[in-house]
């Protein structure tokens, strides 16, 4: 059986900030379901509530060495509905009121993090095929593997996939810090591997070292690789495209299901779509808007930073109001959005309601209660909120951009098809002409928009699709058959060409050639020589390698270098606390 260990800062049930907890909670379900031993290893917070903390069951401790320290490792375990899921207990880097973004030690927290999952495998019993890891707060886990565990037998053929989840958050501090901590030897903080304008970046790290390279959609596999996308990394993505693939995430269908969903008003379906008014008339009720089931009704539930397109929703917000719709904002974030949705919602009294919180089940009764979602990201690597909207038959407005792109169509008057309403500049007045036009539709053309709530909720937004894609890349790491091609995994929208990105000029740096090496006859040429076949001082060097990222050498070819030597892990000693 193929095993798989997903490495994640979050995972819902136990603790979430954004949709990569929503991600490492299902992915791994569906996975279990296909019969692969898919199972999960994260940090142990204090936020974990307290009726899941109860029913785990302690493992074994042990010691890893951290710069100066010596810091305890503890393990706990939990089966929750299949999947066996690991948790590292620290107190001192976990037992805090926040998850992370607020402290200054954030790279020393998740350098710990990675140097505790490698130490656990022998321990924990479970030494998988792959390691899927996700995002920066992982990022250390490949080079460490690569420079100091790959030596040993029991890591030997252990493989990596890294996925990027958010590009914009890199994981960047600076070298010696990092070095004194970890220490990985200088080779490994050159620019051809984590070395990023003067400091070591976690995402370069996995993004240099893993074999394989995802992304959550396929829109933004394409995105990232240019300059206006890339943040900087678009030369390092175009050497490893070969290695680059993007598979659109998935939804809890379960969870975010409108005919058993215990936090809604009035549940309903697709064939008794009649009664989600009910659940507008209960939300406006709740929010205190003025209650109205003719009232078109528009929801924002988001992260509030720039990122999302509140800039645009800030330029045009009279315009927006003068449609007759109504608006419901619920998240947290920058200051200045929190302060312009207060503003909003004391002018437009009985018109605009703000909530600044995590709060599920609110967010469950305005996906129900919504009569459009609107979603105007400046990038939007995927997006679950959108496909949670179409699940629930609230039509999606969004621009034309990552996974938005690949899983809403904009309604065609003449052909039927969509799903939702869209635009593609990233521009206030164009948002502004969509939202009229569905605000439009709604009010005169309740046929074609009661047929278009129904091709919404008819929709696939599941993980089958996509978690069969997961599992033809990790069997094409560990020697089976070759990653099927990637089909965005959203029924309604019809596929779609990657739109071109305006940006500066093309940066001419040039990747740095790869090494020559040998390979086994059944394997394509850009795969790995089996690591039994190696000698066992020698590291196996990246997959692939960038050119320098340094704005000085940018119109030169990077130099090749040699791969560093490999450093054997440092001697540990069993302490009893």
């Amino acid at each position: 059986m193929l095993k798989v260990l997903l490495v994640a800062s979050e995972c819902v049930p136990f603790s979430k900030t954004g949709g990569l907890a929503d991600v490492v909670g299902a992915l791994p379900k569906e996975l279990v379901r296909q019969g692969v031993d898919a199972r999960v290893i994260t940090p142990l917070y204090s936020s974990i509530p307290e009726h899941l903390r109860s029913r785990m069951e302690h493992v074994l401790f042990f010691y890893v060495n951290m710069g100066w320290r010596r810091q305890y490792v503890g393990i706990e375990k939990l089966n929750l509905e299949g999947v066996t899921y690991y948790f590292i207990d620290n107190e001192y880097y976990f037992g805090r009121s926040y998850i992370y973004g607020l402290g200054g030690d954030e790279g020393e927290r998740f350098a710990y993090f990675c140097r505790a999952v490698l130490e656990a495998l022998p321990q924990i019993d479970f030494v998988p095929d792959v390691l899927h890891l996700n995002d920066w707060q992982t990022g250390l886990v490949a080079p460490m593997l690569e420079i100091q565990y790959r030596v040993l037998p029991l890591y030997k053929k252990i493989r990596t996939v890294y996925t990027i989840h958010n590009l914009q958050y890199q994981g960047l501090f600076p070298i010696a810090e990092i070095e004194d901590l970890v220490a990985l030897g200088n080779d490994a903080y050159t620019s051809q591997h984590m070395e990023f304008f003067g400091q070591c970046s976690f995402t370069k790290g996995g993004l240099t070292y893993a074999d394989k390279i995802t992304t959550v959609s396929p829109t933004y596999a394409q995105e990232i690789q240019t300059a206006y996308y890339g943040e900087r990394l678009d030369g390092l993505l175009r050497a490893r495209a070969g290695d680059l693939v993007g598979i659109l995430n998935g939804i809890d269908l379960v969870e975010y299901d409108p005919a058993t969903d215990p936090a809604i008003a009035r549940q309903y379906t697709a064939e008794a779509i009649e009664l989600k008014v009910q659940n507008k008339l209960a939300l406006q009720k709740e929010l205190h808007l003025d209650e109205s089931a003719d009232t078109p009704l528009i929801a924002m539930i988001t992260r509030l930073s720039g990122q999302k397109g509140l800039d645009l929703v800030d330029r045009v917000l009279d315009g927006i109001m003068a449609t007759g719709a109504q608006l419901v904002v619920l998240g947290m974030g920058e200051d200045k959005y929190m302060d312009l949705f207060s503003w909003a919602q004391w002018k437009y009294a009985g018109k605009i309601a703000a909530r600044f919180e995590m709060n599920g089940p609110l967010a469950h009764r305005i996906y129900a209660g919504a009569d459009m979602f609107l979603m105007p990201s400046m990038f939007e690597p995927c997006g679950l909120s959108q496909m949670i909207a179409l699940r629930y038959g609230t039509l999606p407005i969004t621009r034309e951009t990552g996974g938005l792109r690949d899983t809403v169509l904009s309604y065609n008057r003449f052909t039927g098809q969509g799903n939702g309403f869209t635009f593609f500049n990233y521009n206030a007045h164009d948002m502004l002409h969509v939202i009229q036009r569905a605000v439009r539709y709604y009010n005169e053309e309740k046929d074609i928009w009661t047929k278009l709530m129904r091709q919404a909720m008819r929709g696939k937004y599941g993980w089958d699709q996509s978690a069969g894609k997961y599992i033809a890349l990790y069997q094409s790491l560990s020697g089976g058959a070759a990653p099927a091609a990637e089909e965005p995994a959203a029924e309604e929208p019809a596929a779609k060409e990657a739109p071109v990105a305006e940006e500066p000029k093309p940066s001419t740096r040039k990747a740095a050639a790869k090494p020559k090496e040998a390979k086994p006859a059944e394997e394509k040429p850009a795969e790995e020589k089996p690591a039994e076949e190696k000698k066992p001082v020698k590291r196996r060097s990246p997959a692939k390698k960038a050119a320098a990222e340094k704005p000085a050498e940018e119109n030169a070819p990077a130099a090749e270098k040699p791969a560093p030597k490999r450093r054997a892990p440092r001697k540990k000693t069993t302490e009893t606390p």
